[in-house]
């Protein structure tokens, strides 16, 4: 199997047994800071970050202005987190860098203040 397909079925595996164990409140959404998550959605913030292919994901707040980021991506985890209301991500966005999650950039204000 590819890297990718080998990746996709870790977090299939992941996911389907954070949902068959639900969380110690009976919760697997709106997770607080810290937690551990295998999907933004997951996340009260609206980010699943890990820092690397083989750590847990744990839930983390969205990056602020200045702060390096990420786009949005079809995976829903992320090695740095998209940015807070009202701020972009001036990123590559080239296909490369969304299919391996490198594309970051810097959170910016597009209204310039």
């Amino acid at each position: 199997p590819t890297m990718a397909g080998a990746l996709l079925l870790c977090v299939l595996l992941l996911a389907a047994g954070a949902l068959g164990a639900p969380h110690e409140r009976g919760l697997i959404f709106n997770l607080d800071t810290g937690e551990l998550c295998v999907q933004s959605a997951q996340c009260k913030s609206g980010c699943c970050h890990h820092d690397s292919i083989l750590s847990l994901a744990r839930c983390m707040p969205k990056a602020a202005e200045a702060q390096e980021c990420s786009p949005k991506t079809i995976y829903g985890v992320y090695y740095k987190c998209p940015c807070e209301s009202g701020l972009t991500c001036q990123a590559d966005k080239s296909i490369v860098g969304a299919i391996t999650n490198t594309n970051y950039g810097i959170c910016e204000d597009p209204h310039g203040r």
